[in-house]
């Protein structure tokens, strides 16, 4: 075979396999957000870094936000104005709001740096810094930033993947109270 059909045989392999990779890909993502969606939440659980214990087992009865994160991420830093937003509006001061808590699992970060970063960009919730490998693993986290919203019986309703967006939030969490609404009416 002459070497001009060979490179152009050898492209056009390569080429169908992108096309491959490509067109599977939002199947590929779609299995990575139904992820323990409708599952019991694994456990998230440990000392702050205000050195308080933090257990999602004990938020039973109110929505949580689980964000993994990481101080050196794009995508976190990015990201980590909406959460601020989301958690202010939901911080349980107005009645007519529903809740959430907001909790950070740190990945693969040094609680310094994780102080550092609060102090900096805001955010008053609990921070998870050090020993969260088995929690990430317990997740499915695949890369950081990821995040779940559970609901109050302590499943979860839905995986974000990437940095996520106010607006997106909210519409996850008036989708999962009309599913608990629902769920509580026998509809």
């Amino acid at each position: 075979m002459n070497p001009v059909r060979r490179t152009a045989l050898v492209v056009g392999l390569v080429l169908a396999v992108l096309v491959m990779v490509f067109a599977t890909r939002e199947a590929v993502r779609d299995r990575m957000t139904t992820h323990l969606v409708g599952a019991v939440a694994p456990p998230v659980a440990g000392i702050t870094l205000d050195g308080a214990l933090w257990d999602i087992d004990d938020q039973r009865g109110r929505w949580v936000l689980v964000n993994f994160f990481s101080t050196t991420c794009v995508p976190c830093i990015e990201e980590h104005p909406q959460l601020v937003a989301f958690a202010e509006v939901h911080d349980g001061s107005d009645p007519a709001v529903p809740e959430v808590r907001v909790v950070s699992v740190a990945f693969d970060d040094r609680p310094s740096a994780i102080s550092r970063f609060f102090a900096e960009h805001g955010g008053g919730w609990p921070v998870l810094p050090a020993d969260t490998g088995r929690i990430a693993v317990d997740w499915g986290v695949v890369a950081v930033p990821e995040s779940y919203l559970v609901t109050p019986s302590g499943h979860v309703a839905a995986k974000v993947v990437g940095g996520v967006v106010r607006e997106d939030l909210e519409g996850l969490l008036d989708r999962g109270l009309a599913v608990v609404a629902g769920d509580r009416t026998g509809s």
